[in-house]
């Protein structure tokens, strides 16, 4: 028996492959190195659904636009109950208004949701009115423009490219995994992502980067760093933003968001405060940990692009679901495509039947 699964091999998959001890993250046979900074995020799409989904569009920018422009026509199901939700929470139950199916017109709108609600959430709990996609842009410069109602800069654009280039797919994370199972039982694609969606929630999985940002508030400036995180670990606090389950040394999605975050150039004094925590949050862990090694994530970077983008931290998990959409609608179809009904077995560890006298 593996506690977590750990080390359990559960599928066969060409769609990403995470080197942990190397800090190696492959995508389609491609490096995190060749993508991140490079690829927008529609060619990432197209390099996932290739040949798991055969009527694939050769223009794969316009089709998600087209996509954006149907699924706003469910905002008007956003009510005051909605409202009153978490971000997660009614992106989520939006996603769930979508029709449901396999094909790629489902597959397409269900790329689209994130992004259209998420901004759509986030304006109306401001008290703005939602904006409505424009088809002709890029996803990235579309999302930003749905969220602030005005466009936003090249760098900007390009840096949440390289963000949702980043977390487009990672191997079998409990996101993915939960889709995978979801997909296994043939119940459709949006069945697979909102399941995907739920399990990203989590403060152990997408749920986490947002507290990064309280951390770096309460810290204040570099002379408190030392202090604060002391005191943190003393209590017996995780600290967020360090460590990974896979990766055993540091996750290079970390430095490709830290590279992301050097394009903004207003917020370069963010970032150096940032680095200054990160350097003693690292030389602490050694010093109390020296028997693991826990290194930057891809969470704590994170944080600090996405506030430089201004959403709100408590929609960040909302940000990592319009990426990782993509990696979950095509585990989906790869499970659909030869897998059968995921069903592991279990352990009867619990009490058994009184024997008659």
């Amino acid at each position: 028996m593996s506690d977590g699964l750990e080390g359990v091999v559960a599928a066969e998959t060409v769609l990403s492959e995470v080197d942990g001890a190397a800090g190696v993250l492959i995508i389609r046979g491609r490096s995190l190195d060749e993508l991140a900074g490079h690829a927008h995020y529609e060619d990432v799409v197209a390099l996932l659904f290739e040949g798991f989904y055969p009527d694939l569009p050769a223009d794969v920018p316009a089709a998600l636009g087209r996509a954006r422009a149907e699924v706003f026509a469910e905002v008007s199901a956003l009510d005051t109950g909605l409202l009153d939700r978490t971000p997660i929470e009614a992106m989520r139950a939006l996603t769930a208004q979508l029709a449901d199916g396999d094909d790629l017109a489902v597959a397409f709108r269900l790329l689209a949701a994130p992004a259209v609600f998420t901004a759509a959430v986030v304006r109306a709990q401001s008290g703005e009115a939602p904006v409505a996609p424009d088809p002709t842009l890029g996803h990235s410069a579309d999302i930003l423009r749905m969220l602030r109602g005005k466009p936003g800069s090249k760098a900007e654009a390009d840096a949440l490219d390289t963000y949702l280039v980043t977390v487009a797919d990672h191997g079998l994370n409990a996101s993915t995994f939960a889709a995978r199972v979801v997909a296994s039982t043939r119940a459709g694609l949006g069945s697979a992502v909102l399941a995907g969606v739920s399990a990203l929630k989590g403060p152990l999985h997408g749920g986490a980067p947002g507290p990064i940002i309280e951390m770096l508030d309460e810290i204040g400036e570099p002379a408190n760093a030392r202090a604060w995180i002391e005191s943190a670990l003393a209590r017996g606090d995780r600290l967020m933003g360090f460590g990974h389950r896979i990766y055993k040394v540091r996750d290079p999605r970390a430095d490709a968001l830290k590279s992301a975050v050097r394009w903004l150039d207003a917020r370069q004094g963010r970032l150096e405060f940032a680095e200054a925590v990160e350097a003693a949050a690292l030389a602490i862990l050694r010093e109390h940990k020296p028997e693991r090694s826990l290194q930057t994530n891809v969470e704590f970077y994170t944080a600090l692009l996405l506030e430089a983008l201004d959403f709100p931290p408590s929609a960040f998990t909302c940000v990592f679901a319009m990426g990782r959409v993509a990696g979950w609608l095509a585990h989906a179809r790869e499970q659909l495509a030869g897998g059968r009904l995921i069903r592991p077995a279990s352990i009867y560890v619990g009490p058994m039947p009184k024997k008659a006298a």
